[in-house]
């Protein structure tokens, strides 16, 4: 059985650069078709956060308008998130989590990564451990955030020359907050040295360098999981 590490945010807020906390969490379609996919393909998840703290949902993530004016998407995210609310409300602890208990660490995002697991520097060690062992990796959206802090003892990113994606700057201007952005996602991965690559704006779009699986935005979040199930079949 595969076993994965469900990596998710514990920050209930990004602190913008005008000091202001934008509420936040993490992104329900992320948690809940990664998850679902996982668990319906019969693998065994640990969801982890960051000191065990529950996780909370950002809630314009539940708004109708920010899924296509679907309602009956919203329902079923709410349907899931409530199906799972005891997994939910006690977390394992990610920083005592050890790469050798698991196949794949997956992260889903929302804003919450880029306060908490974007300057971990245990959950970048626990990162390098993966990509050391030749384990997976794989993140969506705000979650590749969570790879900044993978930086080796010789100072150099784990994942410099990397082929990747994630929510881009583009994207975030669309959103509306990328001029109160402390830091774009798109260009501090391109800072480090990631080769990123977008599609268009929304679009689902993964993305896969060696053992490194990243998607682009909220929907290449089912792509995503679905091609890291294929891939470790």
């Amino acid at each position: 059985m595969t076993t994965l590490l469900f990596a998710v945010t514990a920050a209930d807020h990004w602190t913008l650069n005008d000091g202001s906390k934008h509420p936040t969490g993490y992104w329900a379609e992320e948690l809940v078709e990664s998850h679902r996919t996982f668990i319906d393909a019969g693998w065994d998840v640990t969801v982890a956060t960051p000191g065990g703290k529950a996780p909370v949902v950002d809630e314009g993530s539940l708004a109708v308008d920010a899924n296509g004016g679907d309602e009956q998407k919203v329902a079923d995210q709410k349907s899931y998130l409530a199906s799972i609310e005891s997994i939910l409300s006690s977390p394992a602890v990610l920083e005592e989590q050890k790469a050798s208990d698991f196949d794949v660490v997956f992260v889903p995002g929302g804003h919450g990564p880029m306060e908490d697991l974007a300057v971990s520097e245990s959950f970048g060690a626990l990162v390098v451990d993966f990509l050391d062992a030749n384990k997976v990796v794989s993140a969506v959206c705000h979650a590749p955030a969570a790879l900044l802090p993978a930086v080796r003892s010789d100072g150099t990113w784990a994942f410099d020359g990397y082929e990747l994606t994630g929510f881009t700057d583009e994207e975030e201007t669309q959103a509306g907050l990328a001029d109160k952005a402390p830091w774009l996602l798109e260009t501090r991965l391109r800072e480090n040295g990631a080769k990123f690559e977008n599609a268009d704006a929304w679009s689902p779009h993964v993305v896969v360098d060696r053992n490194l699986y990243t998607g682009q935005n909220p929907a290449s979040t089912r792509p995503l999981a679905e091609k890291l199930v294929s891939a470790l079949k």
